[in-house]
């Protein structure tokens, strides 16, 4: 019999919806069906603290699902050095200073908007900060319901998005579950 997530979940504190849907499963199987970004890039985050580059390219590609969303330079430059950086072609030092100047741009957003809120925190949760499709999820689901667009994306399909994301730059071979 496979081991399944379960005591690593409850070892480090899983949160309830992602336990429930992760506690049966194994590694492989949770990373075929999860439907959201943020539960992979939690796992990930938890059994690969060392992986820096991985994480960061794809916490960069997830927080680029909302760049429509993003209106200040600098929070779209942090996610072009995250990414960057992910693909080995920035220093740990430009992902830094993006990741400051995202920082900043994310406390004006802050006063401006809702939605221009999200936006920026996804910017700023590409370089590290903070888990990017979390991010990117909340504010997609700000902007659907900010414009009554019918054409954004959804809360569930920016989840799925980002788990699909997440499962193409983390792929199961540099997981560090055993």
């Amino acid at each position: 019999m496979k081991k399944t997530l379960k005591e690593f979940l409850e070892k480090n504190n899983a949160c309830k919806g992602g336990y429930l849907f992760a506690k049966d499963l194994t590694l492989e199987e949770f990373l075929a069906t999860c439907p959201r970004g943020d539960w992979i890039l939690w796992l990930f985050v938890k059994s690969n603290p060392d992986s820096l580059k991985e994480l960061t390219l794809a916490k960069g590609h997830c927080a680029n699902t909302v760049r429509h969303l993003m209106e200040d330079e600098r929070s779209l430059r942090a996610v072009d050095v995250a990414i960057a950086f992910g693909e080995g072609k920035a220093t740990k030092k430009e992902l830094d200073s993006a990741s400051a100047a995202s920082a900043a741009a994310s406390d004006a957003a802050f006063a401006a908007s809702d939605t221009a809120d999200a936006a920026a925190y996804a910017a700023d949760a590409a370089n590290a900060a903070s888990a990017a499709s979390a991010a990117a999820s909340d504010a997609a689901s700000a902007a659907d319901a900010a414009s009554g667009d019918s054409t954004s994306p959804t809360y569930e399909q920016n989840q799925m998005e980002t788990a699909d994301i997440c499962r193409k730059y983390l792929p199961l071979q540099i997981w560090n579950i055993k």
